[in-house]
């Protein structure tokens, strides 16, 4: 732990760093601090040895480490009181009533990535709450076919799919109003399972080339139940950050933000605001991601945001905050 006088000589220089990106000397701070340049350097010595500030191999300055933000975050920062133009505009998207929760949740997210500057990520996903209420399937060839799953509370999802085999349209049809007979009601994370034990033992009776069609559409419910919604806002405004100055930091950044498997990550897995700082983010060792869950209508999703590790960290937990108790309302 810190002494008094340590912590608060540690707390301007982080967030002197999270505004100027640049190193920060002691000369920087003595004004504010109303110490000598010399009594801070002296605790600069003493914030590194503990790895909380590190130099970097273009200046004297120093600059947090990783172990020093989760120091700052962990006992120091406190959340930072929403000023009246942010608020405006988040307000005005929870009290537009022509805007489904969906979209509600899309907007303000896609405010906060231009707020911040920062990557806004949403991640919805299907509760075992949603219940099967119809299938369709739309042709598009002979070879290929869009199947639309709808749920009772009104989600809707596709999955383009390709034929091995020619199959004819009645034979479609057919598997098509077998599931609809007999799966509607049911949850959608129970539809894989009543397929194999339900379906299965008896769809040889109706129609023919059932080996390939019930293949077909086992793989797409079970596509639809593992899938999670992924929008990402503002994704290459991370790459406006000075930490991402290099065409190498670049491409990698990139890539990581156009991998869906590793964006999938993000899902939150505890309640409350989390914050995964570099190695802990399992994105980047140079970024932070800020996640919490929400909760509407039975359905559970994460939203997030994305962005430096010298994030404004107190802004971004308010921020957060402030769209799960509108959108959980």
């Amino acid at each position: 732990m810190l002494n008094s006088r340590q912590e608060k000589i540690f707390k301007v220089i982080v967030e002197e760093y999270i505004k100027t990106a640049r190193p920060i000397g002691s000369k920087a701070i003595c004004d504010s601090l109303k110490l000598s340049s010399a009594t801070i350097r002296n605790e600069m010595v003493v914030l590194e040895e503990k790895l909380l500030l590190e130099k970097t191999h273009t200046s004297s300055g120093r600059i947090p480490s990783e172990k020093g933000y989760r120091y700052y975050v962990d006992n120091i920062m406190e959340p930072k009181e929403m000023n009246g133009e942010d608020m405006l505009k988040l307000q005005t998207i929870f009290h537009n009533q022509s805007l489904q929760i969906n979209d509600v949740i899309l907007k303000s997210m896609e405010i906060i990535s231009e707020m911040t500057s920062y990557t806004a990520v949403v991640l919805g996903k299907n509760s075992s709450q949603n219940k099967l209420k119809k299938v369709e399937t739309i042709p598009v060839d002979s070879n290929n076919l869009v199947a639309l799953l709808i749920t009772d509370q009104g989600h809707v999802e596709h999955k383009n799919i390709s034929l091995t085999e020619k199959i004819s349209g009645e034979e479609i049809k057919k598997m098509v109003d077998l599931i609809n007979n007999l799966l509607i009601g049911t949850p959608i994370n129970e539809i894989s399972q009543k397929l194999e034990f339900e379906i299965k033992p008896i769809i040889g009776k109706y129609i023919k080339q059932h080996e390939e069609i019930y293949n077909v559409f086992y793989n797409a419910f079970s596509d639809f139940t593992k899938k999670s919604d992924i929008h990402l806002s503002g994704r290459n405004n991370i790459l406006n950050q000075p930490e991402f100055d290099n065409v190498s930091k670049i491409k990698k950044i990139v890539s990581k933000l156009e991998d869906n498997e590793l964006i999938k990550q993000v899902e939150a897995d505890e309640n409350g605001i989390n914050i995964y700082i570099g190695n802990d983010s399992h994105i980047d060792e140079d970024v932070t991601v800020v996640k919490t869950k929400y909760f509407i209508n039975n359905e559970e999703g994460t939203i997030a945001i994305i962005g430096p590790k010298r994030m404004e960290y107190d802004r971004v937990v308010s921020l957060l905050d402030y769209i799960k108790q509108n959108i959980e309302r």
